[in-house]
């Protein structure tokens, strides 16, 4: 009998055609990091510079991320890190530009891929799992969530997993203002932080 890895899940994964999304994305892009992490980070999907590297948060919300975990004391390589769903939905930049823009995943498509989170998880059994954004709590919590009403509890997640809400590192992006930018960010910190130290108190 063939013992099932992340290495083999993220194979099968490769090839899924459960919902439309692989037509138009160049690859499946699955998570990666450490196999037996304490903290595995979700976050939607993957962007336009994920689904042409095939990893997830490379892009400007994946510098940004790595600029926040790494003030809170949690290193890239020790933890998890996916999406809910893990083909890049897009359109067309309406300005005729080459970027394809993101699109938010309806709840048929983040369904079809939640067997994969979901064996991500198994496969992992993180100690605390951080939802980066309302999309990806909804999908690892199955309801409709907000980030303001549950932001910085700990909740319980699928298989028992204790699991904290924050904001995606792409909505820090978008704050126009540079002080309220930088505010949002030292919250983003503090987020991340509490999760470390929810495995450092174990």
């Amino acid at each position: 009998m063939t013992k099932i890895t992340l290495d083999t899940v993220r194979e099968q994964a490769a090839h899924c055609t459960a919902c439309p999304l692989y037509r138009r994305a160049t690859q499946t892009v699955f998570g990666e990091g450490a196999p037996h992490a304490s903290v595995v980070l979700v976050g939607e999907q993957p962007g336009h510079e994920e689904d042409l590297a095939g990893r997830p948060f490379v892009g400007p919300a994946g510098r940004l991320l790595d600029e926040a975990m790494s003030a809170a004391g949690l290193e890239r390589r020790r933890v998890y890190i996916t999406n809910a769903v893990k083909h890049f939905k897009w359109t067309a930049d309406p300005r005729g530009g080459k970027r394809r823009i993101h699109e938010r995943p309806n709840q048929s498509e983040v369904e079809a891929c939640h067997p994969w989170l979901d064996q991500e998880l198994w496969l992992i059994r993180p100690e605390v799992l951080v939802c980066l954004g309302a999309s990806a709590a909804g999908a690892v919590l199955r309801r409709r969530v907000t980030i303001r009403a549950i932001r910085g509890e700990m909740l319980t997640g699928p298989h028992g997993i204790r699991t904290l809400v924050t904001v995606h590192p792409s909505a820090v992006l978008r704050i126009p203002d540079a002080t309220d930018r930088r505010a949002e960010m030292v919250r983003f910190v503090a987020d991340l932080r509490r999760a470390g130290q929810e495995v450092e108190s174990r």
